[in-house]
């Protein structure tokens, strides 16, 4: 097919606004997180055994799904609750992917390597950890003031589930907890260092009035 100009008066499509497209992606999340929990309901909870198995080769897999899982729906409704919120935020700060990326792994490592042998663990609160160390966080490595107030707001609605980073329930993954948090704060410190970076290596050029 051939492109055509466009025609005098015409103007592109406009993009939905940001809000919008980070409130379709959280709910796009949400029916998968869903469907995956009914299928997983259906089949007896058969889903739950590709969790994260710790020190266990043929569970290094389980990093990839644990976040997906859930052991029921109290479970996932529970995780739902601040994830949706955090998403939002993180997707409106443009730093989903990444941060995303680096907490899940972090967090799920951190399972493989530390959690009582014999267990499975699956869940997405090791995520949800790391996203509100991101959003607490990020401001002190930018040196940005709003993100910084953004982070004591955050704080003060959401800081006392920080106490999950401690082992104080046998049937909670306080490792997966703790270094979700930790993956956080890594996604952080290297974003903030990359941006610093990238404005280094290409200053803005000033601008020319005319």
């Amino acid at each position: 097919m051939a492109a055509t100009p466009a025609r005098p008066g015409m103007t592109a499509p406009s993009a939905r606004p940001l809000w919008q497209r980070s409130v379709i992606i959280m709910a796009a999340i949400t029916v998968l997180l869903f469907v995956i929990e009914g299928i997983d309901a259906a089949t007896d909870y058969r889903l739950d055994d590709a969790g994260i198995e710790p020190r266990q080769i043929d569970g290094l897999d389980g990093i990839l799904w644990a976040p997906l899982l859930h052991a029921d729906w109290q479970h996932l409704i529970a995780n739902l609750i601040p994830g949706l919120v955090l998403g939002f935020l993180l997707l409106m700060a443009r730093r989903f992917v990444i941060v995303t990326a680096i907490v899940w792994v972090v967090s799920g490592l951190g399972v493989w390597l530390f959690a009582p042998p014999l267990t499975v663990t699956v869940g997405a609160s090791g995520v949800i950890f790391g996203w509100l160390t991101f959003l607490l966080i990020r401001g002190l490595f930018n040196r940005n003031l709003w993100q910084i107030l953004g982070g004591a707001v955050l704080f003060v609605i959401y800081g006392s589930i920080l106490w999950g980073v401690l082992p104080n329930n046998s049937g909670v993954s306080w490792q997966a907890h703790l270094f979700g948090a930790i993956g956080g704060v890594l996604a952080a410190w290297y974003l903030a260092d990359r941006d610093r970076r990238r404005k280094v290596a290409h200053p803005q050029t000033p601008g020319v009035r005319s």
